[in-house]
Order: C-alpha cells, then structure tokens, then sequence
C-alpha cells in the first residue's frame, strides 16, 4: 500500500508577487556593468528634460494646484518648485511632468510601456528616504526591469485593461526598495497596489483627454501608498496574481514568467532595450514621421496631393489609426497618438513639435484638409516585422497628376537598433529645459545628471531643476 505524500512534502511553489519582489531587493547598483548605468542616466536626463520642459502646460497646472491644495509639506520636491509634498502625492504631479508632451521613453513588446514613467516615484521616495544617486539609480533599473518582463509576458490591451496596471508592480516595489523594506512587506505592497487600482483602456480609445498622461502618474501614486501602507504592516490579498479572483483570472490571463532569466541573472538588463523619442508623438507614429519628412521633398506643391496611404503595423493601426476622432482630433492627447495627422502636420510643416498640437494648430484648416486625404490601412507583412524587427510604417502620397511617391521606414532614430547619441540626448533636454530654467542652470543640471552615481543624497539634483521668476 502506497502511503501518499502529505500536503507539506509536496514543493512549494512561490507566488509571483514574491519572487518580483526579491528580484527588486536583490538589484544593487555594484552589480549593475556600465552600460546599463549609462543608459539609466540617460533615461534620467531625457525624462527630467521632459517633464520641465512641460512646467507650464495647462493639465500640469492643474494638477500641480491640486496636489498643493492637498498637501503643501512634506519631503519630496515637486519638480520645477520650491515646494513639497508627500512621496505619493510629489509622484503625480512630477509623474504626469513626465509623460506629457509623450515624449518620454518606451518599450515595445506583447504590451507596450513607457518605463520611464517609473522615474517619478524613485525620485520622489529616494528624495524622501535620503537615498544616494547608486540606490536610486538601482531602484529605476529595477522598475525598469520588472514592468518591461511583465509586458514581455502578456498582452493586457486586448483584454481591455491599460499598460499601466504594469507599472503598479513595478513601482510598488521600487518604492519599497528605497524604503528599505523586506521582501514579505514589498510583497504585501505588489498585493495592495494590484487589487484596488486596476486601470481601464477606455483611456487610450476614442478621443483622448487629458487622463492619458495621468494614468500611469496615478498608477505610481498608488504603488508609492501601497509601499508606505505595507511599511507600517498593512497586508493585502493574497496570492494577487494566481488567486482565485486574481490578476490572472481577472486582467491577463496566465502566464509564465522566469525571473532567472532578468537582467544581472542570465538576461540582460531591459533598460537597454528601452526606445528614446526624437518626436514628441505616440512612438509608432516615428518611423511615419521619418517617412512623411524623406516623401516632403518629392511630392512638391502639397494642394496638388491626392491623397496619403499610411500602411502600418497592427498596433500603429489599433492604436493610432482606428478611430475616426483621430482625423479630427479635438485635444493635444488625440493629436499626438493620430498616425492621419501626425503624418499631414510633417509633411505640411516639415517637423513635428510640441507646438504641432496647439489649438491653433488643431483647427488650421490646411492641416485639417491634408489630414483629410489620409488613409490608415493595417498590412500584415509589416505586422510580421512588429516589433522584433522594428516598427515599419510605409507612406505612398499620390498627386493629382498621376505621379507616386513611396517611402518605408522600419527603425526609427532612437530605437536601440538606431540609438540616439549622448550629444542628441543632451540637445534634447537643454531645448526642453533651457527656457525654464536659463542657460547656464540647464547645463549645470545635466551636467549633475550624468553624474547622478556621484550624489550622495540623489534629491538635491532636483534643486537645479526649479523653474526660474519670469
């Protein structure tokens, strides 16, 4: 008679939100090899150029005011003041800086992501936990890492749910690294940032408002209170991903995720995978661009277009060429994740900037009558390429005299298989930054930013970054 084997003979297996989080305690600056820390000061210089160069935008405003209104104390900088705030709170305002003009960084995968929308919440719980330049920079490549595996592992888009739901986890646990929590309490910080914050597409679909680059701020806000909920011991459910009622089960479905396999184990680090923006636009929209600007010169007088065939990917379809408000769009956040006008506004004016979706702009009636004539169609050989061998958009103008002009453009500048320079990183942050903050400080703060290692507390760089009297 065989004797079974009792329920605690029987391996046990580790719930994710477990494993996440020793991954993330276990990630220290010493280990990390230099190109990846070259690339996370990088992303550090490009997010901050973003979010000052966003300092006086409407929306930033607002939400500025509104965390101000709530709580105008506390140890985390608000970025481009004199003022603080709560870690969490400091995360919202600087997070929505960040994202924006949507022109912050990304990665492209089964579920897009912009990582450095993590950079928010490491700054301002690093500035509050008196953290070095080396922890924080560990923290972000941690966050990094975490969000980029879980968008590798499970398409959340098409399900309905929106990427941010990622950054959740993945800011959670930086917030606990620099916390200096254990990894029971930054596990019980992933279970109580998941259950109460699931995030909805319905933000990425029709005409988009101003929420759009507040989600993932809110996400992160949310991540921070968790982490700070779990340091004082608050538990939460549990296990939250392979639960009854869990993040499988509810949001992605199953799947698998090896954490062997991350950066510093046998993988390399994400971060180095990650896409900087030359283009203030929805990053599908850059090879487009690049198309549109090589086709302006052949195509001559643009009255005489007939009309503009935009092929694209799957994901340049669904997400910026499906719906009919992006051939009208009527807010800034529609515009920039519009391939039809994104691609009339660069062949109309021969650059896409942050000016491209001004009101102004929004209503010019020769933009409007060019993005008219455009069409956006799906091709499924360039589905195919997405995204392992870029992201192809190809742009066929026909005149009104018959003539065709054809472009195709699979890796834009900024992809890491076409990087963007130091020298490129640096000019775009000091046109950003310089009108905010002068000349001479703008590049006393980038200067610092590439030597971020160096700090021994990393929140007195922000300092350099307050926006000057005008």
């Amino acid at each position: 008679m065989r004797i079974p084997k009792s329920a605690t003979d029987r391996p046990q297996v580790v719930e994710l939100a477990a494993r996440l989080a020793e991954y993330a305690l276990s990630t220290k600056f010493q280990k990390l090899d230099a190109r990846t820390i070259k690339e996370m000061k990088a992303r550090m210089v490009d997010a901050l150029g973003c979010a000052i160069g966003a300092y006086d935008e409407g929306p930033v405003r607002m939400a500025r005011r509104t965390v101000l209104g709530l709580r105008d104390s506390g140890p985390s900088t608000v970025l481009g003041t004199a003022s603080r705030s709560s870690p969490d709170l400091a995360t919202f305002v600087n997070g929505f800086m960040v994202r924006y003009f949507d022109y912050n960084d990304t990665y492209l995968s089964k579920e897009p992501a912009h990582p450095s929308d993590n950079l928010a919440p490491c700054l301002s719980v690093a500035e509050a936990e008196g953290s070095s330049g080396r922890e924080l920079i560990a923290a972000a490549v941690a966050a990094y890492e975490i969000q980029c595996r879980l968008c590798d592992a499970a398409d959340i888009r098409h399900r309905g749910w929106d990427h941010v739901n990622y950054g959740l986890v993945s800011s959670a646990l930086a917030a606990s690294k620099l916390m200096g929590l254990g990894e029971a309490k930054s596990t019980q910080a992933v279970n109580l940032a998941l259950n109460g914050h699931i995030a909805m597409r319905q933000v990425r679909a029709g005409e988009l408002s101003m929420w759009k680059g507040a989600s993932f701020a809110n996400a992160a806000r949310n991540g921070v209170f968790a982490a700070a909920l779990a340091r004082e011991g608050v538990t939460g459910p549990s296990p939250i991903f392979e639960g009854e009622m869990g993040f499988f089960k509810q949001v992605s479905g199953p799947f698998e995720l090896e954490v062997g396999r991350f950066g510093g184990r046998s993988g390399g680090y994400k971060v180095n995978e990650t896409y900087v923006k030359y283009w203030p636009a929805e990053y599908h929209a850059q090879s487009a661009i690049w198309a549109a600007l090589e086709l302006r010169g052949k195509v001559g007088e643009l009255r005489r277009v007939e009309s503009v065939l935009v092929e694209t990917h799957e994901a340049g379809y669904t997400i910026l060429g499906k719906d009919p408000e992006k051939w009208k769009p009527k807010t800034k956040e529609t515009a920039d994740h519009s391939l039809p006008f994104i691609v009339a506004m660069a062949l109309l004016k021969g650059t896409v900037d942050n000016a491209t979706y001004s009101q102004a702009s929004l209503r010019d009636p020769e933009g409007l009558a060019l993005t008219a004539r455009v069409r956006v169609a799906e091709d499924p050989g360039l589905t195919s390429m997405y995204p392992d061998r870029g992201m192809p958009n190809r742009i066929t103008v026909k005149m009104t005299d018959g003539r065709e002009a054809r472009a195709q453009v699979d890796v834009p500048k900024g992809h890491p298989a076409n990087p963007m320079s130091k020298d490129d990183i640096d000019g775009k942050f000091l046109r950003l930054a310089t009108r905010h903050l002068g000349d001479a400080r703008a590049k006393r703060a980038l200067d610092r930013l590439w030597r971020l290692d160096e700090e021994r507390e990393a929140g007195d760089v922000l300092g350099l970054l307050r926006v000057r009297e005008r």
